[in-house]
């Protein structure tokens, strides 16, 4: 029987905040976060934004096919949580 944990009881958004929490790192991660926010204006370098991109695929188990890793795709989470359902609509994600 499978295990199920906490992290299964959380929505896509709640689990593509906490994703962005822990690449932003303190003290920026305890501020709130709009999920229509830039992440660049949140603070998310260009180096944390590779970080986050491996993150979500980590995540949601999937792998983000190189046509789509473009900067509308990873704006701010509201265009994360489109992209997903993108993929999950192609078969490819959660």
């Amino acid at each position: 029987m499978n295990e199920v944990g906490p992290a299964d009881w959380l929505t896509t958004r709640e689990r593509l905040i906490a994703l962005v929490r822990q690449i932003l790192g303190p003290p920026a991660a305890s501020a709130p976060i709009r999920i229509d926010a830039r992440l660049s204006d949140l603070g998310i370098s260009s180096i944390k934004m590779v970080n986050l991109m491996l993150a979500v695929e980590a995540e949601f188990n999937l792998t983000i096919p190189p046509s789509e890793i473009t900067p509308e795709n990873f704006h701010s989470i509201t265009s994360i949580e489109g992209l997903l359902e993108t993929l999950a609509g192609a078969g490819r994600g959660p």
